[in-house]
């Protein structure tokens, strides 16, 4: 309960698994990490194992030398990677073991996510299993022959030990085993085009929807597993589709996993923001990261479910996440960092997961004094809140209303009480050693942030949040987007080194006509299309129809990756395929939808046994079977009109505006002079225009 602010400017068996340099301080090992500007690899940049980044120059050499690459994927915020940085990349008898045998190579899959799918495959292939530390052990060419996620520091030595015995003295039958290996990691990517599919019918999308609910926690929100991530897609199109098919059992489902969310420890009441997951059932327990993409996406995702049912925690919630990246992943460019780690020191001085936010029932006692009793039922300093070491992690179950009633006090002291609480909790913590920060600004990360501010603009009407999209936008633009509409993948102190993926021009072009819409800046439409029609010439791939995960200007690891499940974040090609239909009702001469629905052919066949990883893909369903408006204010009053209007949840439209006429055709022939028209549309034939936002809202009801 933050106050509100304002924005200031194979040998698996051995295995198991999930700054600046000072001159002042002098380190016994240097190796080249220290020219990298990813935290993670900088992290790293003073162990004794011989670590370099992944380069074409790098595996030349390796083949020059015949030696193995060992290539270790990990990112900043990874609690295991620290685990096993610890136990085997700063021993010095290990180090020495791999330096004279392998060409190391450390990666921040952050950074560079194409790699990390090709080797996340190919260990899924080998072991079933996935995670992170990703290492693997390839041929000098890449090609993989062993993989292992987290490994103790005496099976590590055993496993490379008879790795290295065998690519010295049964190489062949090590190249054999890499070959194939490599071909089953061609063939689990191909995507069949399948042009001649009829389209999915609401039946069909009924029928995904009622399988998908029988994996539902009825009770405590999400699905019937732990651990238990927040899955943002799923619960976005859920929205879309109880509100756009009057299904209240599903929308009941989605405001008891939005509320448990909101209450569980998973997220950060003292602080605002979410972390990664929950290890449990009823998200309590965390893994404490907090990162950028989880935070982007759930204020969208509040934000839209605050529009439709003014539920005022949901408000909160957004309010608070937004403060939370404010306050901690905000460089003053205006772009945002990646991620906090799950580790902090404890009072000993060692590194502890959860250790920055947890606390112990005396601490919290002595802190609040009198208003520890009210606290304490509120979010359950009990057994149902306990973690672990005596340590609590906060939790609410109970209303307000609840909760005022047993203290016999009203709602507003209640709220006023708990306020005051978490601000003491939040100075004391303030003093604690923070968990570290990664600083690389991502792209694609940074469209999902400016998505989340722009939607939090559009249903809470708060300019801050606009303000500070605008900064965001700004930022892409300058730092990211390249002379020839190309974009980066990364920055940090005024870096940018890495092409981008798709992505990042997915999630850019949907924060960017977001954008558009609730500013009708052409600017920002402009960009959206320049970068879209880049994808489309480097990116597309005709023979599938579908898009490339890397473009044609950048060299590939054994394929190039096509993907199509959304998971945490939705796959950059579910968010093109919505970026081409929207683009369509814009320019419809463009040849935009012809792709987006081949792309939802090619997919369409897993929507009805596997939805939870089609969701954003089923939004396209919706918007082919119903009526997909377009919506066009013209005249001097149409940015009021047109925020009036988009403060409305119409996720089957697009919102365009001018003061008299625009360059899209929506807005052409529309003005009349000394009046403010809304224009409401199905592919471009209108509606007879009406003065008023309620008006036209009227019109899309009917």
């Amino acid at each position: 309960m933050l106050n509100r602010i304002t924005i200031l400017m194979v040998l698996l068996s051995l295995t198991n698994g999930c700054t600046q340099k000072s001159n002042k301080v002098t380190h016994k090992h240097t190796n080249a990490l220290v020219n990298e500007t990813s935290p993670y690899l900088l992290q790293h940049a003073h162990n004794p194992v011989n670590w370099e980044a992944w380069k074409p120059e790098v595996l030349e050499r390796a083949k020059k030398e015949d030696k193995p690459l060992l290539i270790s994927i990990g990112y900043a915020a990874c609690h295991w990677c620290h685990v096993m940085e610890k136990e085997c990349f700063e021993d010095e008898e290990v180090a020495q073991m791999m330096n004279e045998n392998f060409i190391n190579i450390k990666i921040d899959r952050e950074e560079r996510p194409d790699v990390d799918q090709i080797y996340m495959d190919a260990i899924q292939m080998m072991s079933g299993n996935g995670g992170w530390p990703l290492n693997i052990v390839a041929l000098p060419d890449g090609r993989p022959f062993w993989g292992a996620t987290y490994v103790p520091k005496d099976n590590w030595v055993k496993s490379l030990n008879q790795l290295t015995d065998l690519y010295k003295n049964d190489k062949s039958r090590i190249v054999q085993y890499a070959t194939d290996l490599s071909n089953g990691i061609n063939a689990i990517n191909l995507v069949e085009n399948k042009g001649d599919s009829d389209a999915y019918s609401m039946a069909q999308l009924d029928t995904s929807v009622e399988n998908w609910s029988k994996y539902f926690d009825s009770f405590l929100g999400g699905y019937k597993r732990a651990p238990k991530f927040m899955m943002p897609n799923n619960w976005d199109f859920l929205l879309h589709y109880a509100t756009a098919n009057s299904k209240p059992e599903i929308m009941e489902h989605v405001n008891a996993t939005l509320t448990r969310m909101a209450y569980g420890g998973v997220y950060d009441h003292v602080g605002g923001g979410f972390s990664r997951y929950a290890v449990d059932t009823k998200w309590h327990v965390p893994h404490f990261e907090k990162m950028l993409y989880d935070n982007g996406q759930l204020a969208s995702l509040y934000a839209k479910a605050y529009a439709v049912t003014k539920n005022e925690l949901y408000k909160e919630t957004v309010e608070q996440t937004i403060a939370f990246v404010v306050e901690e992943l905000l460089d003053e460019n205006g772009g945002f960092y990646s991620s906090l780690d799950a580790d902090s020191l404890d009072e000993h001085g060692e590194l502890e997961e959860g250790a920055y936010y947890v606390w112990t029932k005396d601490e919290l006692s002595q802190l609040l004094g009198a208003d520890f009793d009210s606290f304490k039922d509120y979010y359950n300093i009990n057994s149902y809140g306990l973690w672990e070491k005596g340590n609590y992690v906060l939790i609410r179950d109970k209303t307000d209303e609840e909760i005022a009633k047993k203290h016999d006090i009203s709602v507003a002291e209640l709220k006023n009480k708990m306020r005051n609480s978490l601000t003491k909790l939040k100075e004391v913590r303030s003093e604690r050693p923070k968990p570290r920060l990664d600083d690389k600004i991502l792209t694609s990360w940074n469209g999902l942030m400016l998505k989340g501010l722009v939607d939090a603009y559009r249903y809470l009407g708060n300019e801050d949040y606009l303000t500070l999209a605008l900064k965001n936008a700004k930022f892409l633009e300058k730092e990211m987007i390249k002379n020839d509409d190309s974009l980066f993948r990364n920055h940090k102190e005024g870096t940018s080194s890495i092409n981008g993926f798709l992505e990042d021009y997915a999630s850019v072009i949907e924060a960017y006509l977001a954008l558009y819409e609730v500013t009708f800046d052409e600017k920002w439409l402009n960009h959206a299309k320049k970068l879209l029609d880049y994808t489309r010439l480097h990116f597309f791939d005709k023979a599938s129809g579908m898009f490339f995960f890397t473009s044609d200007q950048d060299d590939s690891l054994i394929r190039r990756s096509i993907e199509t499940n959304d998971n945490v974040i939705s796959a950059s090609n579910s968010i093109m395929a919505k970026n081409l239909l929207k683009f369509h009702k814009l320019y419809p001469e463009d040849g935009y939808e012809d792709i987006a629905k081949q792309m939802v052919k090619n997919v369409q066949g897993d929507f009805e046994e596997s939805a939870q990883g089609f969701a954003n893909w089923m939004h396209l369903v919706i918007y082919e079977n119903q009526n997909f408006h377009e919506i066009a204010v013209v005249g001097k009053n149409y940015k009021a009109i047109g925020k009036e209007i988009s403060s409305n949840y119409l996720p089957n439209s697009i919102l365009v505006g001018a003061a008299e006429e625009g360059g899209i055709d929506l807005l052409k022939n529309r003005y009349n002079e000394g009046e403010t028209l809304v224009y409401v549309c199905i592919e471009g034939a209108c509606k007879l225009p009406v003065t008023s936002a309620n008006k036209a809202l009227e019109q899309l009801k009917n």
